[in-house]
């Protein structure tokens, strides 16, 4: 069974709607809704769109995931939309931080609703206890000193922008710069970034341009290293480092 046929009906039942209740909330004939759930043929666009809005799950996440694999809290709400948005864990069940390579951070704007291009990002472990949903990013520039150009900022990802709490600092995902991270103080529906570098002046963008906010948890500081030196075994080095150093602090 293909995904698309799969999770129309899963969701049909996660709803407890038969297929004649789904096919009113269409406008479509029931046996219609019988030939996309038998895999007899696929939904044109626009349906694709309808189901889309009633289930509120993205497209992307209609046609290329399982979706009976994930549980609810498995997805975010983004705009009136669900994406997939899983939590990973490893093998000892512990939430695992999805990193954004430099490379990957240059596609980041088209791929940050991309199951495929989510599940490429590799993996990694904090040294200490977690929850919810985190995620790595590659810090460009000298706006926000101490950390230099090629740390990572390790993010907590918030669902709402009134959870932003004025003067902390967030990586933002917005629709014309991409990935960021600033200083950010709100003013209704407006967010003004400041740059900790004062040679940088504070901007401001609107709050329909942010697509993503994350709240900053900690920082790799990987600027000192080689290129060949940064791959995930170094990484993993310095959070195990980290986790001495955590460890040491804890014991006094």
């Amino acid at each position: 069974m293909s995904k698309i046929s799969k999770n129309i009906r899963h969701l049909r039942q996660l709803k407890k709607w038969s297929q004649e209740q789904l096919a009113l909330e269409l406008d479509i004939s029931r046996a219609r809704i019988g030939s996309y759930e038998e895999e007899r043929c696929d939904p044109p666009i626009d349906t694709l769109i309808k189901i889309s809005n009633i289930f509120h799950i993205a497209i992307d996440a209609l046609v290329k995931c399982d979706l009976t694999k994930f549980d609810n809290n498995s997805f975010i709400k983004v705009g009136e939309n669900r994406l997939l948005f899983p939590i990973m864990v490893d093998k000892e069940n512990r939430d695992q931080v999805e990193v954004v390579t430099m490379k990957a951070s240059a596609g980041y704007l088209n791929g940050y609703a991309d199951p495929e291009y989510i599940e490429k990002l590799p993996l990694m472990n904090l040294p200490f206890r977690v929850t919810g949903k985190h995620r790595a990013f590659p810090i460009k520039g000298d706006s926000m000193p101490p950390l230099q150009n090629g740390c990572y900022v390790i993010g907590k990802y918030i669902e709402s922008l009134s959870h932003i709490s004025n003067g902390s600092t967030y990586v933002l995902i917005t629709k014309d710069e991409g990935v960021v991270y600033k200083r950010v103080h709100k003013k209704g529906s407006i967010l003004e970034l400041h740059s900790d570098n004062k040679t940088y002046q504070p901007y401001t963008v609107k709050a329909a341009d942010i697509i993503e906010v994350w709240e900053f948890v900690c920082n790799l500081n990987i600027s000192d290293k080689k290129e060949e030196e940064l791959n995930l075994d170094s990484i993993m080095h310095m959070l195990r480092s980290m986790q001495v150093e955590i460890e040491g602090i804890k014991k006094q």
